[in-house]
């Protein structure tokens, strides 16, 4: 055993490296992420349009989508890697499922939603934030 130990410490010491910097990722990341969800964005049938998208040029509007569905990505490979490894799994992977642009994502996120433990799951972060809780789905 010490001798496989010994044989694959780099390999060791680089997957418990990661899981200290994703835990401190989810930890600081993940708050502000939920705090910026908007507290009635459930709560209608379709997603309303943004109110401040057409301030920004078709290039820079084409950036901020790239780079939104690139971190909604990173974050939902973390939030696979916090499910073995310590730090909020599944909260990291909703988050990045709501960054991510696909087909039917609104009704997805209304279902995750809808599921009692996520709900009060970002609501608690959202009350350590200092933000107004999340309205239900059934609520609007």
């Amino acid at each position: 055993m010490t001798e496989w130990l010994a044989s694959y410490s780099s390999i060791l010491i680089g997957i418990g490296g990661l899981s200290i910097l994703i835990l401190i990722f989810s930890i600081i990341g993940l708050g502000w992420f939920i705090s910026q969800i908007p507290e009635d964005y459930f709560i209608h049938e379709k997603r309303k349009a943004a109110d401040n998208w057409d301030k920004y040029s078709s290039k820079t509007r084409i950036v901020i989508i790239i780079t939104k569905n690139f971190i909604g990505i990173a974050m939902l490979i973390s939030g696979l890697l916090l499910l073995i490894l310590p730090g909020q799994g599944l909260l990291t992977m909703i988050i990045g499922l709501l960054l991510i642009d696909y087909p039917r994502k609104f009704q997805l996120e209304q279902k995750i939603i809808s599921i009692p433990s996520v709900f009060r799951s970002l609501n608690w972060f959202r009350a350590k934030a200092r933000k107004p809780n999340l309205l239900h789905p059934r609520q609007g």
